[in-house]
């Protein structure tokens, strides 16, 4: 099982396993607070493809064929993450404001797939 939270959002203890999904540190997020198993910066989207993007939902279709376009390249990442999903529960974390138009939504529909 996959979920998807904030890592603003507080910790459950049915989150499983909790991998940071993101390029860059989240701001006022303490590492020790954080309470993450992994910090996967590799799966993330570019520094050019985030910049692009800029979190505008004008731009979410093409955000989402550009990253999938760049997740082919990250076959194993994705391949151990599903194995992830497949065991337990995977909480990919994230910390755009934005539920509705970020990476983590791209990055759970190719694990899924």
């Amino acid at each position: 099982m996959i979920k998807l939270k904030r890592i603003y959002d507080p910790v459950s203890p049915d989150d499983g396993k909790r991998i940071l999904i993101d390029r860059l540190w989240p701001r006022g997020i303490k590492k020790e607070d954080a309470r993450i198993d992994e910090w996967l910066r590799d799966i993330a989207p570019s520094a050019q493809l985030r910049k692009w993007f800029s979190h505008e939902p004008s731009k979410w279709a093409e955000f989402k064929k550009r990253y999938r376009e760049e997740l082919k390249d990250k076959r194993e990442l994705i391949d151990r993450l599903r194995s992830e999903a497949e065991n337990g529960t995977l909480t990919l974390l994230y910390s755009a404001k934005d539920r509705e138009h970020n990476n983590a939504i791209v990055l759970k529909e190719v694990i899924e797939e």
